[in-house]
Parts: structure tokens; C-alpha cells; sequence
């Protein structure tokens, strides 16, 4: 087998093979906010933990769910809709120390 062929089917083989890291929110990236801040409340037990503004039109939104230590990073619109864009794991709030 020439090196030509050998390289394209070696490369389809292992991409075939790499493992595909499952999505815990699957239908979940876009919706209209209420439904977002229902289905985060609700089904995943988070709470909101901090929003900044991106721009004028957008917020950026953290939520924490205390028992499992999961978080997700929201953005809000102002259209009515929001996106999840991040997600994890072991989300930690240091102490206040008063300065």
C-alpha cells in the first residue's frame, strides 16, 4: 500500500474511533429565556450567581447548581432569547475578606 493511501485511511480509522463527549444539555442551547431560566431552576436545581453586561443588548449570566457544584455561563439578549456558551464542573465561590 503506498504511503498516498495508507495516511487518508489511517486518519479515517482514528477519527472514526475518537471518542465524542456528550452534551448534558442536548436540546438545550437556544431558547427564550424564561424557558431557559425554567429548565435551569427547575430541572438542573441552579441559581443564579452573578450577571455582567457584554454590550447594550447583552448580558452575560452565571449559574450554579450548590449540591452537584455544576455551572453554566448564559448570555441573555435583549431579543428574549439566551445561550448557553459555556458549562463545568466544581464551581468554587472563595470567602469575602474584608480588606
Amino acid at each position: 500500500m503506498s504511503i498516498r493511501v495508507a495516511v487518508p485511511a489511517i486518519l479515517a480509522v482514528s477519527l472514526q474511533a475518537a471518542p465524542v463527549a456528550a452534551n448534558p444539555l442536548p436540546d438545550i442551547i437556544c431558547a427564550p429565556t424564561d424557558q431557559m431560566y425554567t429548565r435551569l431552576s427547575r430541572e438542573y436545581l441552579a441559581e443564579r450567581r452573578g450577571t455582567g453586561m457584554r454590550a447594550p443588548d447583552q448580558i452575560m449570566e452565571i449559574w450554579e447548581a450548590p449540591k452537584s457544584g455544576e455551572w453554566t455561563l448564559l448570555m441573555t439578549y435583549a431579543s428574549g432569547r439566551s445561550c448557553i456558551v459555556a458549562m463545568g464542573q466544581d464551581w468554587y465561590t472563595p470567602e469575602k475578606t474584608e480588606s
